[in-house]
C-alpha cells in the first residue's frame, strides 16, 4: 500500500547528546559495531495459549528490572537488551505492527511517527468504533516510511519502536546511522523480518530471530512497563484461538480461499495464506485451502485469468475497511466482468473485507473474529454484509471477543 500524504519537509538539526532519559544497554554487544545480538527465541504457533506463553516468559525474554526510578528493560533481536530510565513517553513507529502494540499498551498518544498515517488513522478507526471509551488519532503524524536522520533528531523521541535491519535496507541508512541514532536520540526497538520470516541484512544475520506477533508484543510491553495490560490482552487472544481451534471443521470440509489488495482492480496484489510469520496470523490458524496451492508467489500481480484458474471458494479483500475503498463497488466491477464474475467466491457474494497484514494485536482479535465468520459462518455465526462504515455491529451473544474488556485493558481500568 503506498503512502497517501508526501512526508513532511526536513531540516538539518543539530546533533544532540544522550538525555537522561536514556541508560542504554544493549545486552551482549551491538550493530556491526554497535548493536547486534540475539536473544533466545524460537517463533511459536500464534494460537499458543496465554499459559505456556507465560510459562516459557523466562526462557524467551529477560526478566524487566524495576526501580524506584522507574527503569524498564527488555530484550528483542537484532538489539539485544534496551533498558530505559523510565517507560518511554514518545515513540517514533515506522509499521501499524508496532504503532497498534503501543496503542494496546494505552500509549497510542505517545506515537509521532509511522507509515501513511493518513490512511492507517482511517482503516484503524472503523475498529476502534467497536471499543467503547477509547479513542485513536494518528492524523498529521510524521509520515516515515523513508525517515530521514535529521527527522528523527528533530522529533527527539524516547524509544524507536521499529527493526534496524529494515531500516537499513534503505539507501540512506546503514548500521553506522542506526548506531548514531541510538547514541544521540535513544534506542531502537523492534523486530519487522519476523512479518514473512524475510531473510536479515548481511550485517544482521548474525543471531537475527523470529518471533510470532503476540511474542514481540510480550517484549515491547515490558519495555513500556505494562506487563499486566499484555497479560490481559493474551488471556483473551488465548481464548479467541481457543474457541477457533475447538470449532473448526474437518480440513475436506474447508473453504479454498486466495487474500487480496488493490487500489483499484486493474493491479490486483495476491498473498498466500500459509506463510510463515504475523502477516498471516490472523488467516493461517484457520487450515482454509490456499487456492492458488502453490502456483503463485505472495505479493504477486495477478489478473482476472488467474484468479478464475485458482477459482477460490472465499476472496479476503485487504483495506476493504478503509473509508476511501468502495468494498460494494469492488464486488459489483467482480460481477459485471465476464471472466471475475465466473470466480465462485463472486457467484457465492464471498468477497470479504480485511484490514491489514501488518496488524497488531488490537486489529489481530477483530481480524481473527472477522476471519472466522468469513470462513466458517456455520461454526461461528454470519458474517454481516458489510459495503461501509466501521466494523459491522455484531450481537453480543455472536462476538468471539469481548470488546468492554478489551476497551477497560486499553484504558487502564481493568
Amino acid at each position: 500500500m503506498t503512502d497517501d500524504s508526501s512526508p513532511i519537509a526536513d531540516e538539518p538539526v543539530e546533533r544532540k547528546s544522550p538525555t537522561r532519559r536514556v541508560a542504554l544497554e544493549y545486552g551482549t554487544t551491538a550493530l556491526v559495531g554497535g548493536l547486534l545480538a540475539g536473544c533466545s527465541s524460537s517463533a511459536t504457533d500464534d494460537t499458543a495459549t496465554a499459559d505456556s506463553a507465560t510459562a516459557t516468559t523466562s526462557d524467551r525474554t529477560e526478566t524487566p528490572t524495576e526501580t524506584e526510578s522507574n527503569t524498564v528493560s527488555a530484550s528483542i533481536a537484532p538489539m539485544g537488551t534496551v533498558s530505559l530510565e523510565e517507560p518511554p513517553e514518545t515513540v517514533f513507529t515506522r509499521l501499524t505492527h508496532h504503532a497498534d502494540m503501543a496503542f494496546a499498551l494505552g500509549r497510542g498518544d505517545t506515537i509521532t511517527a509511522m507509515h501513511a498515517p493518513g490512511y492507517y488513522d482511517r482503516l484503524w478507526n472503523q475498529f476502534v468504533e467497536r471499543l467503547p471509551g477509547v479513542t485513536l488519532d494518528w492524523e498529521g503524524l510524521y509520515s516515515s516510511w523513508e525517515p530521514s536522520k535529521e527527522k528523527l533528531y528533530d522529533l527527539d523521541n524516547d524509544i524507536h519502536l521499529a527493526d534496524p535491519a529494515w531500516i537499513t535496507r534503505q539507501e540512506k541508512w546503514n548500521p553506522s546511522d542506526i548506531e548514531e541514532i541510538a547514541s544521540g536520540v535513544s534506542p531502537w526497538f523492534g523486530n519487522s523480518l519476523s512479518d514473512t520470516h524475510q531473510e536479515p541484512p548481511e550485517s544482521y544475520a548474525d543471531g537475527y530471530e523470529y518471533y510470532t506477533l503476540w511474542e514481540q508484543f510480550e517484549r515491547v510491553a515490558q519495555l513500556f512497563g505494562e506487563q499486566d495490560r499484555y497479560q490481559a490482552l493474551a488471556s483473551i487472544h488465548a481464548e479467541l484461538t481457543g474457541t477457533i481451534d475447538e470449532k473448526l471443521p474437518e480440513e475436506s470440509e474447508r473453504p479454498s480461499a486466495v487474500m487480496i489488495a488493490a487500489q483499484d482492480l486493474d493491479e490486483i496484489y495476491a498473498y498466500t495464506l500459509s506463510d510463515p510469520g504475523y502477516l498471516t496470523s490472523h488467516i493461517r490458524p484457520f487450515g482454509a485451502r490456499d487456492a492458488f496451492e502453490g502456483a503463485v508467489e505472495s505479493a504477486s500481480v495477478v489478473d482476472y485469468e488467474v484468479l478464475l484458474e485458482a477459482d477460490p471458494d472465499v476472496i479476503l479483500h485487504l483495506g476493504g475497511f478503509e473509508p476511501n475503498t468502495d468494498i460494494a463497488a469492488r464486488r459489483e466491477e467482480f460481477r459485471s466482468d465476464p471472466v471475475a464474475s465466473e470466480i465462485t467466491a463472486v457467484q457465492q457474494d464471498r468477497v470479504y473485507p480485511q484490514g491489514a497484514r501488518y496488524q497488531g494485536p488490537i486489529l489481530n482479535l477483530f481480524q481473527l473474529e472477522m476471519t472466522a465468520k468469513q470462513l466458517y459462518p456455520d461454526q461461528f455465526g454470519a458474517w454481516p454484509t458489510y459495503t461501509e462504515g466501521p466494523y459491522p455491529e455484531i450481537p453480543a451473544e455472536e462476538q468471539l471477543f469481548d470488546r468492554q474488556h478489551v476497551s477497560d485493558i486499553i484504558n487502564g481500568e481493568f
